[in-house]
């Protein structure tokens, strides 16, 4: 019988983050509890394990668990142009800002399959920014590097790419972007040659550049308090004085010991802006 939600309690739940933790390296003992919780339930029923004892005995003596464990309890829930109102502002209110720096780093912490990173892209292009901008496009997940790296899409999804395109401001043909072909899109190579992807830890990863601008978007809603915060640091220790820090819909500064350190480009695109 799979394991319900009901049957795991939190000690359970520490023992296997710990045991990822000292055998793998990856700490997720600052994660949220409620979603390691769900996402621990959800793996053991996908992987058909008995109880959180199965769980452990096969993530200590098989790798290939904890890559297919990494896998499922990261999140990797990402589209093009999300939330258009979102791309619309850094389109007519940030953009402008950093053309005016002679090189343009900007920075994806937790880019997933690299949808956003890819948006990104073809607004730089759009503005005639990217042969002098660089996209440092980073996951936790090294399969998740490995996917964005090749840049290939199902073809399925871009009809609901190209709506959020057009909302998001865009006025080109958007199908010149990719290529189409046995039921997927590549996005063509030229918008990708400018994007540095790279596995980084913002749990445990230092400053890495100075960026004008750091998206991350939707992933530390999964962070308790005390990792928020610390990413935050990381993340005004590595933007350039008055660069932009975008972050997702439900995710805030106001609890943060930075948040005078910031000022509010878009409340509710939570867009932020570092002031001196």
């Amino acid at each position: 019988m799979s394991a319900r939600t009901t049957d795991i309690n939190d000690e359970e739940i520490e023992e296997v983050l710990q045991l990822v933790n000292n055998q793998y390296g990856y700490d997720f003992t600052h994660y949220s509890r409620a979603s390691m919780h769900r996402r621990i339930t959800r793996f053991i029923d996908v992987a058909g394990y008995r109880n959180m004892h199965d769980l452990k005995n096969h993530l200590i003596n098989d790798k290939t668990v904890f890559d297919f464990f990494l896998q499922r309890i990261t999140v990797n829930v990402t589209e093009m142009f999300r939330d258009p109102g979102f791309y619309k502002v850094i389109r007519k209110h940030v953009i402008p800002i950093i053309a005016s720096y002679p090189s343009i780093k900007i920075w994806h912490a937790g880019c997933s399959s690299g949808e956003e990173v890819f948006s990104m892209a073809i607004l730089l292009h759009e503005a005639g920014l990217l042969n002098r901008s660089k996209i440092y496009a980073t996951d936790l997940n090294p399969h998740n590097i490995e996917k964005a790296k090749i840049g290939i899409l199902p073809l399925d999804v871009m009809k609901e790419y190209v709506s959020n395109y057009i909302q998001a401001g865009g006025e080109h043909d958007f199908a010149s972007y990719y290529t189409a072909g046995y039921n997927r899109a590549i996005i063509r190579k030229e918008l990708r040659s400018n994007i540095i992807f790279s596995q980084h830890n913002l749990v445990t990863d230092q400053v890495f550049n100075e960026f004008q601008l750091i998206f991350c978007r939707n992933v530390m809603i999964y962070f308790n308090r005390e990792l928020q915060n610390k990413v935050l640091h990381l993340f005004h220790n590595s933007l350039s004085p008055l660069g932009y820090l975008a972050l997702g819909i439900k995710e805030t500064l106001l609890f943060s010991d930075l948040k005078n350190n910031f000022d509010v480009v878009s409340h509710r695109d939570k867009i932020f802006r570092r002031n001196r």
